[in-house]
């Protein structure tokens, strides 16, 4: 038996994974950071606080709950583990750092130093498309050329992935949205709506009331859109005394244009190729219901499109291949 933990600590979500490659199963366990209502995020260095708070008591989670499940006492679970995955920065580009990864850095080195296991470092991209690649029993893609979309409250970004020389996932950006983007278009009109943040879930079932039909062009350049649009039409919208639900599904029909003009032109240019779908905006099931009617693709399960951890525990058994 061989067992990989994995750490995520982004500035949404703190997470902790155990990935079995033999059962091909995860154990998971999260929790989200604590956001003051009416705010729309989370200061960096309460995040690193919360992170150092939340991180021993879902590690402890995680562990009883694998070791439970295979019969194992928590030292023999423990025993099993080989490899350690963290995200340690947003993108695998020069710069990229937010100090929220580090609790999570430092956690995986300090247990990889008393266990005496190695320690691979990911980005956090690299776990959302490893976490959707698994979830959606795909893994197989990992060493081919695939398209995917990394669609979060940080990151609006369609990529070609394909084995690198430094990764198991090099991921070469393609499109992005030049300002705003969509998760970050979508907790601001959940929060000016009185929803609390992260909005997205609220925001889609405040949409799903209405029935409303808008027709809606994107601003989009070749692979690039802008968002910036949505917020003020949103505002505009409730300024006007609109209803909060039209004002949800205008949302999220602008962010789906939006979408789907970054996918239609990433595939013009990589046709034929299979496309996935990661990060919390794409557990949308209004989105995805329209993207799986459209496309060939793919999609994280619900549970594993939030940030986690998994991404990170599977890319460490991988790597260990």
């Amino acid at each position: 038996m061989s067992l990989y933990l994995g750490f995520d600590t982004s500035n949404y979500t703190t997470s902790v994974a155990l990935y079995d490659p033999e059962q091909d199963r995860v154990w998971h366990a999260k929790r989200l950071l604590p956001v003051k209502p009416g705010e729309k995020g989370i200061r960096q260095s309460d995040a690193v606080f919360h992170h150092t708070q939340q991180l021993p008591e879902l590690l402890e989670t995680t562990l009883s709950e694998a070791a439970e499940a295979m019969h194992l006492s928590r030292k023999a679970l423990s025993g099993e583990i080989r490899g350690i995955g963290v995200s340690s920065r947003p993108r695998r580009v020069e710069g990229s750092y937010m100090p929220c990864f580090t609790v999570g850095l430092t956690q995986a080195k300090d247990l990889g130093a008393v266990l005496d296991l190695p320690v691979t470092e990911f980005s956090h991209q690299e776990g959302h498309i490893a976490a959707a690649l698994y979830s959606a029993g795909r893994l197989d893609l990992v060493g081919t050329g695939f398209c995917a979309f990394h669609v979060s409250g940080g990151t609006t970004e369609s990529l070609f992935v394909l084995p690198g020389t430094e990764c198991l996932l090099e991921a070469r950006l393609e499109g992005t949205s030049t300002d705003l983007k969509a998760g970050q278009a979508i907790d601001r009109t959940g929060v000016m709506l009185g929803l609390p943040f992260p909005a997205g879930p609220a925001l889609e079932q405040l949409a799903l009331k209405s029935d409303r039909t808008f027709r809606i062009r994107p601003s989009a350049a070749g692979l690039d859109v802008s968002l910036s649009g949505v917020e003020n039409k949103c505002q505009k919208m409730l300024a006007d005394g609109e209803a909060p639900e039209d004002i949800a599904l205008f949302c999220l029909r602008s962010v789906e244009a939006a979408l789907q003009s970054m996918a239609d032109a990433l595939l013009e240019r990589h046709p034929g190729t299979h496309l996935v779908f990661s990060g919390g905006v794409m557990s949308n099931g209004i989105l995805r219901r329209d993207f799986e009617a459209r496309y060939d693709c793919s999609f994280a399960a619900p549970e594993f499109s939030a940030d986690n951890a998994a991404g990170a525990a599977v890319l460490a058994a991988l790597h260990a291949e």
